[in-house]
């Protein structure tokens, strides 16, 4: 198959998180093969019960291409045009992995070795395929991380801190309020200060922003309310544990504050002759400590991934195939 035809047949394996079962065998039968042919191995690496990580590898891995098996709800199956490839997944990371299979095949017929491909679950929620994958790694020197950065190698990706806040109080009727304590009031009055807290700015990742997701509490319109709960996420580009006491200054003693996820901002390589770039998201990259230096690179945009206009350029899965290609090659001449 073509780059196209392969990304499409990927997009059609419905693979929302935690349902990667499918998908991952469809990678395994189609990497055999190629695997048997040129003297590697393909493996299905089981993380828990139906869900495997994919790998194949050929020799002594240098540099390991990888991302994820992956996507968001809900699926979409692909269609094409004369300029795109559609469909959930077509960027994110679909077409990515079909672009990353089309270069290894070329590799490997120019007698090329010493490098991998990884596949991993759940990316799109906990990275749980990632951090298995980095207790187990064979040391390579560097990582191909892909993801959409328009065919640009990305310099740096921003960190992501997720804020847990809950208030509680006590219930009221609503007319007679000095009988209650609002957990509402107390919430808002925190989430007020986060809002207009000034956050760090870097030359390179840009500036620290904070999204406010998700608010809830309340009983009813005439009740005081005694819970009340919001979760918000920073885009982190400075040293995480200095982020945190930066914005735990903001609370105060009656919420209560924890910060389940704690990604912290990469800066990455350059290498000569490729364009740049800065990313706003976050990857399974600082998942993946023990797969080498980390580059990231990857066909089509961030902006239509987790959207029903999901899509990636026919053209730019095309000028990927060569991307990765010269991009392993060049980091061989480094070694």
């Amino acid at each position: 198959m073509d780059v196209f035809a392969l990304t499409r047949a990927f997009i059609d394996i419905e693979s929302v998180t935690g349902n990667e079962l499918a998908i991952g065998q469809y990678f395994h039968d189609y990497l055999k093969p190629l695997a048997d042919k040129h003297g590697g191995q393909a493996e299905r690496i089981e993380v828990e019960k139906d869900r495997y990580n994919v790998y194949a590898h050929w020799g002594r891995p240098e540099i390991v291409f990888s991302t994820h098996l992956d996507t968001v709800p809900p699926f979409i199956p692909s269609k094409e045009d004369g300029e795109f490839v559609w469909g959930r997944g077509a960027c994110d990371t679909k077409g990515i992995s079909a672009s990353m299979i089309k270069a290894s095949e070329a590799l490997l017929e120019e007698g090329v070795r010493d490098f991998a491909m990884l596949f991993v679950v759940g990316e799109e929620v906990d990275g749980i395929g990632a951090h298995f994958a980095n207790a187990h790694s064979p040391g390579p020197k560097y990582l191909i991380n892909g993801e959409p950065t328009e065919n640009k190698l990305a310099l740096g990706s921003k960190g992501n801190l997720r804020i847990e806040i809950e208030a509680n109080g006590k219930m009221a009727h609503s007319a007679y309020a000095e009988l209650g304590d609002s957990a509402i009031n107390k919430l808002l009055d925190n989430l007020e200060r986060l809002r207009n807290l000034e956050l760090p700015v870097d030359p390179v990742l840009g500036d620290s922003t904070c999204s406010i997701g998700l608010i809830s509490g309340g009983r009813a319109a005439n009740v005081i309310p005694d819970h009340a709960s919001a979760t918000a996420v920073v885009r982190v580009v400075s040293d995480m544990d200095e982020a945190i006491e930066q914005i735990d200054a903001v609370f105060d003693d009656r919420v209560a504050v924890s910060y389940p996820v704690r990604t912290p901002a990469i800066r990455m390589k350059s290498v000569s002759g490729f364009e740049t770039t800065v990313v706003k998201y976050t990857t399974d990259i600082p998942k993946l400590t023990n797969w080498g230096q980390p580059l990231l690179l990857g066909p089509g945009t961030i902006h239509v991934a987790h959207t029903a206009e999901e899509r990636v350029p026919k053209k730019q899965l095309v000028e990927a195939v060569e991307l990765f290609r010269n991009l392993v090659k060049q980091l061989k001449t480094t070694n």
